[in-house]
């Protein structure tokens, strides 16, 4: 039987935990552009900025994941969406990502947004390539270099692309 999952908007109080998720994602320095020395203030400044349609993944009353929607471009941009998205390692494996992402996609087409891009995965984060693939993103790009991996030096990235 599979755990409930619910997802709802982020609210004030719910800083501490997204930030709980963001250290540990962008510690690794190996899937996300946020340098892994960046301070909570700075994460949560980016993550729950105005401008921004934040979400968190609600399971055993904590916040497991977390994703945002914004316009990937300002003005004649501005109808596509580009979104942003994290699990807490100790809750993978439970489906959390891909509820997510239906979730930003069926967002994404009631906040008015025609598509949804990806402007940089990174190319060695599999586990995002193929979820995104199955979520019917398309690779319409890859950018030689883009990512400094931590681990592995200059890596590439791709565009990722979807139609709503």
């Amino acid at each position: 039987m599979q755990e409930l999952i619910t997802i709802r908007k982020a609210h004030s109080g719910d800083e501490n935990q997204i930030w709980k998720i963001a250290s540990q994602v962008i510690k690794n320095g190996d899937t996300y552009v946020f340098n892994p020395s960046s301070s909570q203030e700075v994460i949560i400044d980016y993550w729950l900025s105005e401008s921004h349609h934040t979400y968190v993944a609600i399971l055993e009353n904590q916040v497991c994941g977390t994703y945002l929607l914004k316009d990937n471009q300002p003005d004649l941009g501005s109808h596509i969406a580009n979104g942003s998205y994290m699990v807490h390692p100790d809750f993978r494996g439970k489906g959390i990502g891909e509820l997510l992402g239906t979730h930003s996609i069926n967002e994404a087409r009631g906040l008015g947004y025609s598509a949804i891009q990806f402007n940089i995965v990174v190319k060695t984060n599999e586990s995002a390539v193929r979820l995104w693939k199955k979520l019917g993103f398309e690779v319409i790009g890859e950018i030689p270099e883009a990512f400094q991996h931590q681990k592995q030096g200059l890596t590439n990235a791709y565009i990722m692309y979807r139609k709503l």
